[in-house]
């Protein structure tokens, strides 16, 4: 970066922060990942080069947008349940029922958490999870972050109804969505929290989403995603979890993505027994490239983290399983089991299911599997003798295959929502 640019970001960045009333924190954070991006390298994804992707390009922050407009699409639902709509970097629609908010609730947009609970988000925000200064998309995303929300559950608060999150990249116009999510889970709350991404217009852009997840002693906390950006859209996510003692995470993760794609999803087990599960599928398609780390780190005595993925590959595209369980010394009694299997429908798509163990305690348990083939024929025969086609067959063979993490989605009408674009993907 010269120094016309650079002194051009600062602008940009004070700017920006100034607009949106950000505390003083906020500010001297992004200036301070600003001046590091140059120097920091970019995260190591194992077997896939990306470093000429462009994930760098810093938003339009001068860019405004008509959020009721672009979302009409996404305002059918007239019920009361707790959900937030955000297209591109404004905040479509933010609805909570009274009962959650007399109960001490925060669902709210990012700027609105800072302005109105600063001492939270100072405590929390990439401090804790996530660090500005890990790698350049990191400090990239602490620089430019330009939209978010915010989630914060009291002690002891249960809460039945699934919280559910709407992100629209704007892709009629060429600007970064730069998204973070901030998921705050006091001592032994309980919820679902649903998030899904999907994409408007067909102009080139970069995503970098970061999601960090902070739970508590004995919080327990369900995560689900749908990832269905677009063609266009070269996308980085960055999810997150810091478990304190005997908290949970059930995550269930869709990658659906049309265009390129780098994602760490990550547990790291600090306290004495909590538990991480990361169930992750993907479909890869055309000659899209996906690559997905998934790592739990045993930080906690009698931590369990658990990982299961599967995927599937069309025509020439490529998809990359990182499965990674490190026991760190101290974690007696801790847990890592990871399993990643990859369907091939092409001779032409290339799979890689690549599992990786680093054990440096005694007294521990950990395994991993790992497979990349294609359809069982056996299977295929199976149905096919009973009257099924071919190509319903192979569906029906698939469904069973992505149907671990498919049931593990809480929201009946995201399930639904995920099935039709798996649908949607086998059948093009």
């Amino acid at each position: 970066m010269n120094e016309t640019t650079f002194m051009d970001q600062l602008d940009a960045v004070r700017d920006f922060s100034l607009i949106h009333g950000e505390p003083e924190w906020m500010l001297q954070l992004r200036l301070a990942a600003l001046e590091k991006i140059d120097e920091l390298a970019l995260p190591v994804i194992e077997r896939v080069r990306y470093h000429r992707w462009p994930l760098l390009e810093a938003p339009n922050f001068s860019l405004m947008e008509d959020p009721v407009f672009l979302a009409e699409d996404f305002l059918i639902d007239a019920s009361d349940a707790p959900k937030i709509i955000q297209v591109g970097s404004q905040t479509a629609l933010e609805q909570l029922p009274m009962d959650l908010i007399e109960q001490g609730v925060i669902f709210t947009d990012i700027f609105t958490a800072m302005e109105e609970h600063p001492e939270l988000l100072e405590e929390a925000y990439m401090q804790l999870a996530v660090k500005p200064d890990e790698d350049k998309l990191t400090a990239f995303h602490a620089a430019f972050m330009n939209s978010g929300v915010f989630l914060y559950v009291p002690k002891n608060v249960v809460i039945e109804e699934p919280l559910e999150a709407v992100f629209v990249q704007n892709s009629q116009s060429s600007t970064s969505f730069i998204k973070h999510v901030l998921i705050y889970a006091e001592a032994n709350s309980e919820f679902t929290y649903v998030e899904k991404y999907q994409t408007i217009g067909e102009t080139s852009n970069a995503v970098n989403i970061v999601v960090e997840v902070i739970t508590k002693p004995g919080a327990k906390v369900k995560f689900s995603a749908v990832d269905e950006l677009g063609e266009q859209t070269t996308s980085y996510f960055n999810r997150r979890g810091h478990l304190l003692g005997n908290s949970q995470i059930e995550w269930a993760i869709g990658v659906m993505n049309q265009g390129d794609v780098i994602a760490d999803f990550d547990s790291d087990l600090i306290g004495e027994g909590s538990h991480s599960e990361i169930k992750v599928v993907a479909i890869s398609m055309g000659k899209q490239i996906q690559a997905i780390d998934t790592r739990v780190t045993n930080y906690g005595r009698h931590s369990i983290g658990h990982i299961l993925q599967h995927g599937v590959i069309r025509e020439k595209a490529t998809l990359t399983f990182n499965g990674i369980g490190h026991i760190i010394k101290g974690a007696k009694g801790a847990d890592a089991q990871q399993e990643s299997r990859i369907l091939m429908l092409s001779d032409k798509a290339r799979g890689d299911a690549n599992p990786i163990l680093l054990i440096d305690e005694n007294d521990v348990t950990a395994g991993h599997a790992a497979s990349v083939g294609r359809v069982d024929p056996e299977e295929m025969y199976y149905l096919m003798s009973r009257g099924i086609p071919k190509e319903e067959a192979e569906r029906l063979v698939i469904r069973g295959f992505l149907g671990s993490v498919i049931a593990a989605i809480p929201l009946k009408a995201t399930r639904d929502e995920l099935v039709e674009t798996i649908e949607g993907k086998l059948t093009k």
